[in-house]
């Protein structure tokens, strides 16, 4: 059975990465601690989720030897000059600590801007890191708006102010529809072919 390492150390995002990639089949889906590396930090020092994807899938694939997918993504916000960009995960940081400090953060930084100028993505992009060789990518992305306020409790992150071109946020979708349409989602779908080709060989 082919080995794949997911970058990362939560579990639920391996289970995630196993879902949305269901059709591979065969595979033993693989975390940072299952390899022994739950403890390795790999600095994101790069100025694009390209360039974060890249360096978690190259150090990460190169200390556990084998196929390993890594990602990077977050919100881009025009209005703000695409902040909080490659910062999502750590915007307003050190004194914002929480993921509801960092959307309620978002939305003040946005007072009084109208819907038609609130206009965002989720981007996402998936590095795939095969053992001795080149390092492919796979990109998705979701347009919207930011919302006024959030709603709904479903998703995670900036996912409540968030808000579809349906009229819905993010927060609002079934995970099951999430999966289908999100930036991470799509992603992975581009990653498919490359993927498989990788498998096979």
């Amino acid at each position: 059975m082919a080995k794949l390492l997911v970058a990362t150390q939560n579990r639920g995002k391996v289970q995630e990465y196993r879902e949305m990639l269901a059709p591979l089949g065969g595979i033993e889906w693989l975390s940072l601690w299952d390899v022994g590396l739950g403890e390795m930090e790999v600095e994101e020092t790069g100025n694009t989720f390209t360039a974060n994807a890249t360096l978690k899938a190259a150090q990460y694939g190169q200390r556990a030897g084998l196929l390993t997918l890594a990602d990077d993504s977050g919100l881009v916000v025009d209005a703000l000059g695409g902040a909080p960009g490659v910062y999502s995960a750590r915007y307003g940081a050190p004194e914002v600590t929480t993921e509801a400090g960092r959307y309620q953060l978002l939305l003040k930084n946005l007072d009084g801007i109208p819907h038609h100028q609130r206009t965002a993505r989720f981007e996402c992009v998936v590095a795939i890191a095969p053992v001795n060789d080149a390092i492919a990518h796979a990109r998705g992305t979701v347009e919207g708006h930011i919302a006024l306020s959030p709603r709904g409790s479903n998703g995670f992150g900036y996912d409540p102010v968030f808000l579809m071109p349906d009229g819905r946020t993010m927060a609002e979708l079934s995970p099951e529809e999430k999966h289908r349409i999100s930036h991470r989602g799509r992603a992975l779908q581009a990653a498919l072919p490359i993927l498989y080709r990788l498998l096979a060989q």
